[in-house]
């Protein structure tokens, strides 16, 4: 079998800053995560090696044509589970408040399969808030190693869309007027469908009454968002994932996309 070498995406300096962290994990650099051993499997289980995972995913990025803006990499549970974020552009995309992310995780003690999620890093702050991940494979299966490249160059394929369709979103929120009344209507909403816990509602309240920053000023449901999405910066990058799912499609309904 002829193996074809890929080109990876070209990588800037910029870092994307507010990795959201596991609890226990911390940042490390590349030599410390492709250092991480990978387990043996059992019959039915075959982990995926974090390093090869980040190599694959970073090439079939530069053959899609992005660019890789930054990168931040963290590892909790003694190596054991990685997630790592990926900032990426386009050529000719033009940066406004937010630059697009790729979220990327893996585990070698079958928490969760490996996958890749599309996401927004405002640049004002460190908010970080994924959508819809896009699994490389469902479980770890005998031959899922063989068949990496084929499963993330679908995954990646996918993440145009993804990223386009959050464009529309932002554009949208930013459209949609959000008088208190409605600001405390989705805040209770919010804690109903999970994507905040009950006790984060005082701190989400205060962000949106008294904005940290004056991009958050104008009293839209782009504002509203960042200030959910700001406490999203004390939980792990899993439970983020779930709450962040749960709060896009919280605010399509609330501006007319869903």
């Amino acid at each position: 079998m002829n193996i074809i070498e890929m080109e990876p995406a070209p990588v800037r300096q910029r870092t994307p800053q507010g990795l959201l962290l596991h609890c226990g994990g911390r940042v490390v650099g590349r030599e410390e995560l492709l250092a991480v051993p990978t387990p043996e499997g059992t019959e039915t289980w075959y982990p995926l090696d974090h390093g090869a995972i980040l190599e694959e995913v970073e090439g079939q990025l530069g053959t899609t044509g992005f660019t890789i803006e930054g990168e931040r990499h963290a590892l909790s549970h003694g190596g054991m589970r990685y997630f790592a974020v990926l900032a990426v552009s386009l050529p000719g995309r033009i940066e406004d408040e937010y630059q697009w992310v790729v979220g990327l995780r893996n585990s070698h003690d079958m928490t969760y399969p490996a996958g890749l999620v599309a996401g927004t890093h405002v640049l004002v702050c460190s908010n970080l808030a994924f959508c819809g991940e896009v699994r490389i494979s469902r479980k770890h299966t005998r031959f899922a190693m063989r068949d990496l490249r084929h499963l993330v160059a679908r995954a990646v394929g996918q993440l145009g869309d993804r990223f386009r369709s959050l464009d529309a979103r932002v554009a949208a929120y930013k459209e949609a007027r959000v008088p208190d009344w409605l600001a405390h209507d989705v805040v209770i909403r919010a804690a109903d469908c999970r994507a905040i816990t009950v006790s984060q509602i005082p701190d989400v309240l205060k962000e949106w009454r008294r904005p940290e920053h004056e991009a958050f000023r104008p009293r839209n449901a782009w504002s509203l968002f960042n200030a959910f999405t700001g406490v999203y910066r004390e939980i792990n990058p899993h439970t983020a994932l779930r709450r962040g799912e749960a709060l896009h499609g919280l605010f399509d309904a609330v501006v007319g996309m869903s």
